[in-house]
């Protein structure tokens, strides 16, 4: 799907030991990457991070986007090619309680991750990750493009909204051919919308909450039933992101900019749906609406147009939501089944294998060969 473009190159991911973080990390290694990550303690005990042993596989560095002077030392001493930055507060209903910190990460540690590409020359490639909350959500019935209004109702969506307008402004200032300041280099943002896999036990996500229901036996606590999501499998954004990587390396001025990655239509589903058809694959379960119509403000529908990727980068989703959950529910129950100290990386790579060849079989290739 990429050629050899990642193939000894040396990647850093900020973000690594989260959930979307560690599976590109596990990708990226596999297509012969060496991959240097850069992140905080892993968000959740368990996680997928210390599932797969990715410590040993990879060079693994503990540190905060928003300490400028240790990213610094850190670009400064692996000079990396391409830089995926995925380290970010992710919670909407933690970012009422921690508006501060929610920003100071979002944006404040994203500008620190710019300002270290800007000051290290190898950099070739620049793909900062952010959300479809992004965007200006007046919660109307199709997706937003790539030129709609940043927003945010809620801290977190703000801070989002804000990344937006920096990503932006460094493009224009910094990274484009075109700017004063040039350094011409890729750099893209890529928006996504929720994603759901093996391996991703974060808290306020609906199909963590929902495993964690089952193997307890209880009954899965639904906060809004209604509410419609664009529902993925980790693996169909994080081929986008890889795919974008590896084309910005081979012209940056073409692919440079933002990209939307979510799912295609059928994949918009309500909570309730998704619990109804996870449960299903599970084998057993059942849940209750604990909606609260007092409760704090999140977004009810928000969809993506992804027409631009599709036309400009050959991006498709390759799976079904019932892929998706299906894929999801078999690696919960091989975690489960064995000892949760089994190294869970070859199970990781086996399904992205299987994408791979799902993939292939829709023609989807990024990058040709140099």
């Amino acid at each position: 799907m990429f050629a050899d473009i990642y193939k000894n190159k040396t990647v850093l991911v900020t973000g690594h030991t989260g959930f979307k973080g560690s599976w590109l990390a596990i990708w990226l290694k596999e297509l012969g990457a060496e991959v240097v990550g850069y992140a905080l303690d892993p968000p959740s005990d368990p996680n997928n991070f210390q599932a797969t042993n990715l410590q040993e596989k990879t060079t693994h560095i503990h540190g905060d986007v928003r300490d400028l002077d240790h990213l610094l030392e850190v670009f400064n001493k692996y000079q990396p090619e391409f830089v995926f930055h995925l380290a970010a507060q992710p919670l909407v209903r933690l970012s009422y309680d921690e508006p501060k910190m929610t920003l100071d990460t979002n944006v404040g540690g994203t500008v620190n991750v710019f300002e270290a590409v800007r000051k290290t020359p190898g950099v070739k490639v620049l793909v900062n990750i952010t959300s479809d909350k992004c965007y200006e959500n007046r919660e109307w019935v199709w997706g937003y493009r790539e030129n709609d209004p940043m927003g945010g109702h809620d801290p977190y969506s703000a801070s989002k909204g804000c990344a937006e307008l920096v990503f932006n402004a460094y493009l224009q200032s910094f990274f484009s051919e075109k700017a004063a300041h040039s350094s011409n280099i890729g750099a893209a943002s890529a928006r996504t919308g929720n994603v759901i896999g093996g391996g991703d036990w974060g808290q306020d996500r609906l199909v963590p909450d929902c495993i964690r229901a089952l193997i307890s036996g209880q009954k899965i606590g639904i906060r809004s039933p209604h509410a419609i999501r664009p529902w993925q499998h980790v693996l169909e954004p994080l081929s986008g992101y890889l795919g974008l990587g590896a084309l910005l390396s081979q012209d940056p001025g073409k692919y440079s900019g933002a990209w939307n990655f979510g799912p295609e239509e059928g994949s918009h589903l309500t909570v309730a749906e998704m619990a109804d058809r996870l449960i299903k694959y599970w084998g057993d379960g059942s849940w209750n609406d604990l909606s609260d119509p007092q409760a704090l403000h999140e977004a009810k529908l928000l969809k993506l147009n992804c027409d631009k990727a599709h036309a400009g980068l050959n991006w498709h989703s390759v799976l079904t939501i019932d892929g998706c959950l299906q894929m999801a529910a078999d690696w919960y129950k091989k975690f489960y089944a064995g000892s949760q100290k089994e190294d869970m990386y070859p199970f990781c790579v086996e399904q992205i294998r299987k994408y791979e060849g799902s993939a292939a079989t829709k023609n989807i290739i990024y990058a040709q060969s140099e």
